[in-house]
């Protein structure tokens, strides 16, 4: 199944690609004559000739070979929409080490068809426990107690992305392109400029391109901003088999706080938190992260060193937490004419829901429902399938990003006063599971052509 064994995921040649098919090699929706080359009927401006002499023509045009780039080629491919994905690396970014996904995740995963696949390599997790910092249990959970229809599991990124891959054909993600410019060219199409020269022309451009995103730049976001705090991120590695239970183990410390939770019988997903008044400068060598991640934690419990020492150079990262909060009335809408964002590219949040993964893949098919009812009504409905797209995802990513944020900020309480309370009555005594886990009810119908 690894993408490794599938020689034509390379860089594509532009020229090369077949036009837009369904799953019967039929064009799809060939009675539209929106999605095919027509006669010019009147005459337009030299800089629209200009703009568009030499571009490649496309259809649907996704920035992005992340988990919201390719869940959305996914979604769009079994309503039988044919996309083209742009990937600024030269192969899919399988770094990392893993992400956790709740029911939501998986009610979309199962919409569209890859959820049994990842099911059967990666663990449930049953529920969770809490702990501080010298290894005294303050409270344990169990999901099903709170909610019987709630899924756990903690799935390995470069798993998740390779599954998806291997949904679309290998024509339809193109490696070496990165976006350097991006305008909207005098038919209302958007013209997209390549670092390698390259030039096309899209009726529709999906943003899927992460937290730096250049089309959110292009539509007036701002930059996301810094939580205060960063995450040192790994995936220990037992070759003869983990021995934690299925569930996930926190412990908080003082404006610190670590965790860690089994993905398969072999390997186990550990992170650690801790404040920082900047992002500071960019870490990746592995050496250095690791001596990072023991100074801070040296005094813990002793099963998060050893994952730390069991975990792969090619398994740990560094990384600051950003956000960006999207203001009513203040931010930009999701969607531009035809140009519009999902996942981290509109919404970045922290990870302290475990929703990042989780609202990208509900943006994916929201917004694969929309845009092809709006392909069935004709161009002219294109922007407003997008624009309820924008408007029936705010209401719900607005209230999770915030959410995120100020748990997360409650979480790394650096006050003695303070975090004595939190681990003496607010954890033992106040919290509930179920409702912190509401927000992952969402419903989701399978995608069928």
């Amino acid at each position: 199944m690894a993408i490794a064994t599938r020689s034509p995921l390379r860089l594509n040649s532009p020229m090369s690609r077949p036009s837009l098919y369904n799953s019967q090699r039929r064009v799809f929706f060939q009675s539209h004559a929106w999605f095919r080359a027509q006669p010019r009927t009147k005459p337009i401006c030299a800089s629209a000739i200009k703009a568009e002499a030499g571009a490649q023509k496309e259809d649907i045009v996704i920035v992005g070979a992340g988990i919201a780039g390719l869940a959305t080629a996914v979604s769009l491919r079994r309503l039988g929409i044919g996309s083209l994905v742009l990937e600024q690396a030269e192969s899919l970014r399988t770094g990392g080490s893993s992400l956790t996904l709740f029911k939501n995740g998986w009610r979309v995963l199962d919409a569209i068809g890859v959820a049994d696949s990842l099911r059967s390599q990666f663990l449930e997790i049953q529920g969770m426990v809490v702990k501080s910092e010298d290894g005294r249990e303050l409270r344990s959970f169990k999901f099903k107690d709170e909610d019987q229809t709630q899924e756990v599991r903690a799935v390995e990124r470069r798993i998740l992305l390779e599954t998806l891959a291997n949904q679309l054909p290998p024509e339809a993600v193109q490696f070496s392109s990165k976006l350097a410019k991006i305008e909207t060219s005098e038919n209302g199409e958007t013209l997209l400029e390549l670092t390698n020269g390259t030039r096309l022309l899209a009726k529709i451009v999906v943003g899927c391109d992460g937290i730096r995103s250049t089309i959110a730049k292009w539509m007036g976001f701002s930059e996301p901003k810094y939580a205060g705090h960063c995450a040192l991120r790994g995936l220990g590695y037992y070759p003869k088999g983990q021995p934690f239970a299925p569930r996930v183990s926190y412990m908080y410390g003082r404006g610190l706080r670590a965790g860690y939770v089994p993905v398969s019988p072999t390997k186990v997903y550990w992170f650690i938190c801790y404040n920082s008044p900047s992002a500071g400068p960019k870490i990746t060598d592995p050496i250095l992260l690791k001596k990072l991640a023991k100074e801070l934690i040296k005094n813990w419990p002793p099963e998060l060193l050893k994952l730390i020492d069991l975990t792969p150079d090619e398994a740990i990262s560094k990384a600051p937490l950003v956000d960006r909060w999207l203001w009513p009335g203040i931010s930009p809408p999701a969607s531009a004419g035809k140009v519009v964002l999902v996942g981290d590219a509109w919404h970045p949040m922290t990870p302290n829901l475990g929703q990042g993964a989780c609202c990208a893949l509900e943006d994916a098919v929201i917004l694969t429902r929309k845009l092809a009812d709006g392909i069935k009504s004709g161009p002219e409905s294109i922007e407003g399938a997008l624009r309820a797209y924008g408007e029936e995802r705010w209401p719900r990513i607005f209230p999770i990003t915030i959410r995120a944020n100020l748990v997360g900020s409650l979480l790394q309480w650096d006050d003695p006063l303070v975090c004595s309370v939190r681990d003496n009555v607010v954890i033992p005594k106040l919290v509930r599971l179920g409702s912190m886990l509401e927000h992952t009810n969402f419903e989701c119908e399978p995608l069928e052509t």
